[in-house]
């Protein structure tokens, strides 16, 4: 389903990918600094997702700048939780590569301004996280992280340029956040590995992201 979502002035292009079953639980999920809601990456966990059971937004934010994209998915956020369409009890927030780090930052801006008592958000999902520029490992893009609290699951590449496994590990281990790291092996930024095909590679990724979803959505239904 194809939607428009009002962000200032604008619109944003977005596409719900619906469960047959009504969904309680959803996802909102978009992509890195190139690229759109349609890269591949995206339009396969987000089939996968509503296969099993969760609704899936995704959508394209062409912006650059890490605010303007935290805008963007702070107005999406919103639309999704006014939505009369889709009543959920939740929502991951979800991105690749720079739309993670925009993730981040929406979910600490929302809890540090006690916009999200109602616990609407459940968890960050992280595919790509870019930690540091290529070669660049001294400036660590990890302020967001250190304050969350809710649940986070990183996937990345153990070859991954801009996410250096020990660094991930070392900013991991200081998060007060509950965390999942799934590394794919060998894997670089582009989650590209040799020697396996790239729907290989995602089968691996959606099976990550949707059994910490449904181990997250379990365990606050107990």
């Amino acid at each position: 389903v194809k939607v428009k979502i009002p962000f200032g002035n604008k619109y944003l292009d977005a596409i719900f990918s619906v469960p047959e079953k009504k969904p309680t639980y959803g996802v909102i999920l978009t992509h890195g600094a190139g690229g759109d809601m349609n890269f591949p990456h995206l339009v396969s966990l987000a089939a996968y997702l509503a296969s099993h059971g969760v609704l899936c937004l995704r959508f394209t934010c062409k912006g650059l700048n890490v605010a303007y994209r935290t805008k963007a998915f702070k107005a999406v956020v919103e639309y999704l939780k006014l939505c009369d369409d889709y009543k959920l009890s939740g929502v991951f927030l979800a991105g690749r590569s720079m739309g993670s780090r925009a993730a981040a930052s929406v979910i600490r801006q929302l809890s540090q301004g006690g916009d999200d008592d109602d616990g609407f958000i459940q968890g960050l999902v992280c595919l790509s996280y870019p930690l540091h520029r290529p070669k660049l490992q001294s400036k660590l893009r990890d302020e967001d992280l250190l304050l969350i609290t809710c649940p986070v699951l990183f996937v990345s590449g153990s070859a991954d340029e801009m996410c250096e496994k020990q660094l991930l590990e070392g900013v991991v281990s200081k998060m007060k956040a509950p965390k999942k790291i799934h590394w794919i092996d060998k894997a670089n930024h582009g989650m590209a590995v040799k020697g396996r095909t790239a729907d290989d590679v995602m089968e691996e990724v959606n099976a990550q992201v949707f059994s910490w979803l449904r181990e997250n959505v379990q365990l606050q239904q107990k």
